[in-house]
């Protein structure tokens, strides 16, 4: 019997790991890339209510011990093997 918990899991890992590849593949001087890559300002100050995990953090978790941010821009410049690692599931946990 499948876990329901871990087949959620595996299918959210993906979802970001799939969009994670389309912004990877875009332009550097892309709003997109750029706003989804910043880092807050120095001087900038989270809310009590707002999270403390970003999404790039998030990306960074789903990718663990598979791959290196670099490796997986890298590999996501090709675009049918980021989809069949995505879709396999070879980099969740």
């Amino acid at each position: 019997m499948v876990n329901i918990s871990t087949l959620l899991t595996s299918t959210i890992q993906a979802l970001h790991l799939s969009v994670f590849g389309h912004t990877a593949r875009l332009d550097d001087n892309a709003d997109a890339n750029n706003i989804l890559t910043a880092l807050p300002p120095a001087d900038w100050k989270r809310l009590p209510s707002c999270l403390r995990i970003t999404w790039m953090k998030t990306v960074l978790n789903d990718l663990e011990s598979h791959l290196t941010l670099t490796e997986a821009v890298n590999m996501a410049q090709n675009r049918p093997l980021w989809r069949l690692l995505v879709a396999s599931g070879a980099m969740h946990s």
